[in-house]
């Protein structure tokens, strides 16, 4: 999301972003799926295939999760980015790109390269403007607003629903989430989607997260809370910290937001703009 974004924004927009994510490509088909391969280079290879970076040329070109890289393949990444060409698998002849290139990992590459498993020239060569994103369990009032986002308008979702979303951990992170919800989008029956469609996994996870030493009132206070802070966190920043747009997106009146508001500790001008 963040890649596609960065790339919307800037004066690339309307060239080719193209996105690859290198760990599902085996090692043996990874050079031809980034630089293309001519015609024989190898068994099955029966016409001239363009790569990745050819095709994203004058555009973006997005390497998920670089840190499953070979260091083979690193080397011939690196070589792109200092000449600004290469050549397809059987191929002699250079062909020039012009690529932005984004890259990400959920690896820690500063321990890969003391390992020997991640290249230091080609770390250096990517870690120009690092954003650091945070796991989505630890940013979940960011949950409401990419759940609306998977869903494209195509199902509704009961707030039973989300509580469970925004309690979750994510250990999948958005991309998780991203699945949870279309597999939901496909199996649920009705237009609303409520706690009864969501996977059982996701469910169970979250009834074994509960502190049992807590009573029941206590456990569902705590969820309570936890769900309302990050809710109406999501819904100020939406809205610039607005409260009372804030209270109209919620359908609740104003002086109810803010007494949740003080009740939780939270404070509109944080997100104000």
């Amino acid at each position: 999301l963040i890649a596609r974004s960065v790339h919307r924004a800037s004066q690339r927009a309307d060239k080719p972003f193209i996105a690859v994510n290198c760990a599902a490509i085996p090692e043996t088909l990874i050079e031809s799926e980034l630089f293309g391969h001519e015609k024989g280079a190898f068994t099955g290879a029966v016409s001239v295939q363009r790569g990745k970076f050819e095709i994203a040329d004058s555009g973006t070109l997005f390497l998920d999760e670089i840190g499953d890289m070979s260091l083979n393949t690193q080397a011939k990444v690196l070589r792109v980015l200092q000449e600004q060409e290469f050549q397809r698998v059987g191929g002699t002849r250079n062909i020039r790109v012009d690529v932005r290139l984004i890259t990400a990992t959920n690896k820690n590459l500063s321990d890969e390269i003391k390992k020997g498993a991640f290249r230091e020239d080609l770390f250096y060569r990517i870690n120009i403007v690092p954003i650091i994103i945070p796991p989505l369990r630890e940013r979940k009032e960011d949950i409401p607003l990419l759940t609306e986002h998977f869903l494209k308008g195509r199902k509704k979702l009961h707030s039973d629903a989300l509580d469970i979303l925004t309690n979750y951990n994510w250990p999948g992170n958005v991309r998780e989430l991203e699945n949870v919800i279309e597999r939901t989008v496909v199996f649920a029956g009705d237009e609303t989607i409520t706690q009864d469609d969501l996977p059982a996994e996701i469910k169970n996870t979250i009834c074994n997260n509960i502190d049992c030493s807590l009573s029941y009132q206590e456990a569902k206070e705590k969820v309570i809370k936890e769900f309302s802070q990050n809710f109406i966190s999501c819904t100020l920043r939406q809205t610039g910290g607005n409260v009372t747009k804030a209270a109209e997106k919620l359908e609740i009146d104003r002086a109810n937001l803010q007494r949740l508001m003080r009740k939780y500790g939270i404070a509109s001008s944080e997100y104000k703009e």
